[in-house]
């Protein structure tokens, strides 16, 4: 056992003494630096409050092109109504509106219901509404 202990301390001393220190030098061209600014002044983070409410569900398939066709579908009919595509392996799924009550969703579902008849209403996190002005719809 003493032997062990022994073996065990030598090797311990012995890898603390080889450990190496030093420096470690970067080089790289000043133009990173300026990109990588540069693109975060472009993109921020994505930090827009959120909200409990509603969207509606409209449609999902794994084909994404038939997606983007319901999406196109979706916008020609409610131009300023926010549409977002997410993926749910392996599903994409396009939702439709940030609706603060279900009433809200509930108009745009029946809207919405002769070209999408399986469309639902899902409750989740969402952005804040765009303001209208009195005179749009």
């Amino acid at each position: 056992m003493k032997i062990l202990s022994f073996v065990l301390l030598s090797l311990l001393y012995s890898i603390t003494l080889k450990a190496q220190t030093g420096e470690v030098q970067v080089i790289k061209d000043n133009r990173i630096d300026a990109l990588v600014d540069k693109q975060s002044k472009v993109t921020p983070p994505d930090i827009k409050p959120q909200i409990d409410g509603f969207r509606v569900q409209v449609f999902f398939d794994s084909d994404k092109s038939k997606i983007n066709a319901a999406r196109s579908q979706v916008i020609a009919k409610f131009p300023k109504t926010d549409t977002y595509i997410t993926y749910n392996a392996p599903n994409f799924i396009l939702k439709v509106g940030d609706f603060r009550t279900r009433l809200e969703a509930e108009r745009v579902k029946a809207k919405l219901e002769a070209e999408f008849p399986t469309s639902f209403i899902v409750t989740e996190k969402i952005y804040l509404p765009r303001l209208q002005k009195e005179d749009e719809e």
